[in-house]
């Protein structure tokens, strides 16, 4: 481990005419030589290593210095973009009352996932998750004429989410730092060319910081609107799974709809018949068996002949528990994350033994169609005036988009040990609906038919949304058209997580020594490092960090005395700066070291060191 000295009292950063520069002696920053014991990726422990952020609690951090350079330098590339597209910033609250949520729904809507608290007074607030109502209710308060139309205002600000499993850093914390920009207009075409302005500037913000993004369909979710999409930076440790097809199609895994076949012919189908089917705990052993005794005469049986039913409990914002059945083809499992947003707002999980010992009716390891549904009707009064329908009290059935009319299956016979086969669909059971929750698999068709899906990963680092008129409706917010009618205005929403941005930078931008940040985030341009122990040696450090300063150039100097070289430069791997300027042995030569952060050092004469570093600097720059 290394740390700064106590130095002398000189300020750790010292602004000479041009730019900045730190002295490592005095700047406030501690690196590490192990990895943090919680941290998973490397984004995570490089940056508590090389002192960027520290860990206050589970999702949040404190930010150092040499973190806030960094960070201060993505928002600065956001706000020239925004700027640029014709956005104007505002600042909003963190802390926020109850009502404008309430009205909109969502107090309840997002259940645990936001932190509320009581003011002395007993009035509810929550710590702002995201800010729809305040822009809408801001725009209300100010603007009621089509005249003050098309507006877009934006800021960056924390949020806070009470994450149940934050993770992976500045990843997915609780709270983070997040730039939203709101979009109002009269008509769905000024939304759409809204859209398209925050949607080009995205793609320069992105291009400018660097990052590889991939833009793909996603779903609205509890934010609502008529379009979604976001923007992804392609990496093995992102949590969100997407995926792509050679014709160009791409969509986050939760928004991809498969393509429905068509129903078939069920003329010749032999009846449903039930079969004892012992010892067939999984679908592999029940095809087997199948094959083994009860043959089909045109092909074998597969796993995609079975109809798993999965059991689920959904946990409504409201508190209700609601039991629901998906049946889906079994050689495919179901992906929770398909199914959260399938069902969102509600929260999902595996039904457990009390859900079970609730419905009686479902067997588990058997469960079939036929008591599911509108296939039944049961707890219905055993007498009913004529002409009245009994009520229906079912467990909600829904199935994978495969399960057509006339597809035969073998399925739960809702009886111990037994399943029915040549069960079809239509002709023996029906469903309440259709749900994307099968997995997608690589080689699925795209749903535009431009050939066969590739997944991969990635971190989400913007989203944008045609929201349309649910918070304006919900809240009131309407202007005067040109007719002088009372029309409600349209949205747009679109955030950028700037402290994940700046994580995925850091997981697009390392080695196994540590950080390389590209120049125009590096919280320097230059690291000077003083090697040895000669009084010249930091005097001539000295005076090349002062003039490329003066120059411009953001300069790390390590002007400690008694650290050694070789710790000297592991901090200034582990810290990222893209180009080291060494002032060691070889100035008795008038040479000094100049390299890359990970590149091969070059002998420059030293009275045409500041000329050439500045040059490199300039082309890093771009």
């Amino acid at each position: 481990m290394s740390s700064v000295t106590s130095g002398a009292p000189a300020a750790a950063s010292t602004r000479v005419r041009g730019a900045d520069l730190l002295r490592l002696s005095t700047l406030f920053v501690r690196t590490l030589r192990e990895d943090p014991a919680d941290a998973e990726v490397a984004s995570h422990k490089l940056l508590v290593r090389a002192g960027y952020i520290r860990r206050a609690a589970p999702g949040i951090y404190t930010w150092l210095p040499l973190g806030l350079r960094v960070l201060r330098k993505v928002e600065d590339v956001v706000r020239e973009e925004m700027a640029a597209a014709g956005a104007q910033e505002v600042h909003f609250p963190a802390l926020l009352p109850k009502e404008p949520y309430e009205a909109t729904g969502r107090w309840t809507e997002y259940g645990p996932n936001i932190f509320r608290l009581k003011d002395r007074k007993e009035g509810d607030y929550l710590l702002a998750p995201t800010h729809e109502e305040m822009f809408t209710l801001l725009v209300k308060d100010l603007y009621s004429s089509y005249k003050d139309l098309p507006l877009t205002i934006y800021q960056i600000q924390s949020k806070y989410r009470d994450e149940a499993r934050p993770r992976a850093g500045l990843i997915r914390g609780r709270e983070f730092v997040m730039k939203d920009a709101y979009s109002f207009d009269t008509t769905d075409e000024g939304l759409e060319r809204s859209y398209e302005v925050q949607r080009a500037a995205y793609r320069r913000i992105f291009d400018r910081l660097g990052l590889e993004y991939v833009i793909v369909a996603a779903t609205s979710g509890a934010m609502g609107g008529s379009r979604s999409e976001e923007f992804l930076t392609p990496t093995a440790i992102g949590e969100d799974t997407f995926v792509r097809s050679p014709g160009g199609y791409a969509a986050n895994v939760e928004a991809v709809v498969t393509p429905v076949p068509e129903a078939v012919d069920y003329a010749d189908a032999p009846a449903a018949h039930v079969e004892d089917t012992p010892d067939t705990p999984t679908i592999e052993s029940l095809v087997a068996l199948a094959n083994a005794r009860f043959p089909r005469p045109d092909r074998e049986w597969t796993a995609a002949d079975t109809l798993k039913n999965v059991v689920l409990a959904l946990t409504h914002p409201d508190g209700r528990r609601e039991v629901v059945v998906v049946g889906l083809p079994g050689d495919r499992e179901v992906d929770l994350k398909r199914v959260g947003a399938a069902f969102e707002p509600a929260e999902v999980e595996p039904a457990t033994d009390a859900d079970f010992a609730a419905h009686p009716e479902l067997v588990k390891g058997y469960i079939g169609p036929q008591v599911l549904g509108p296939n039944v009707r049961r707890d219905a009064p055993t007498e009913v005036a004529e002409g009245e329908v009994p009520e229906r009290h079912s467990v909600r059935y829904l199935l994978d988009p495969r399960v057509v009319a006339g597809t035969r299956w073998i399925t739960g016979a809702n009886e111990p040990g037994r399943h029915v086969f040549d069960l079809v669909a239509e002709r023996d059971f029906s469903a309440d609906g259709t749900v994307e929750a099968a997995e997608v698999r690589a080689g699925d068709p795209a749903p535009d038919g431009s050939g066969p899906l590739e997944l991969a990963r990635g971190i989400e680092i913007g989203h944008i949304f045609a929201l349309g008129r649910k918070y304006a409706q919900a809240l009131g917010l309407t202007v005067l058209d040109e007719n002088g009618k009372q029309v409600v205005v349209t949205m747009g929403s679109y955030g950028i997580g700037v402290t994940r941005v700046l994580a995925a930078l850091a997981e697009a931008n390392h080695d196994d020594a540590g950080l390389a940040w590209p120049a125009h985030v590096a919280p320097a341009h230059v690291h000077v490092l003083a090697t040895g122990k000669d009084a010249s040696v930091f005097d001539e450090a000295e005076r090349l960090a002062t003039e490329l300063a003066a120059r411009g150039v953001e300069v790390i100097y390590d002007d400690r005395p008694k650290v050694s070289p070789g710790v000297k430069f592991k901090d200034a791997e582990l810290l990222g700066v893209p180009l080291l300027l060494v002032v060691g042995r070889g100035l008795a030569d008038g040479v000094v070291e100049v390299h890359p952060r990970a590149g091969e050092a070059v002998e420059v004469a030293v009275a045409d060191a500041v000329e050439h570093v500045t040059a490199q600097v300039a082309e890093l720059l771009g």
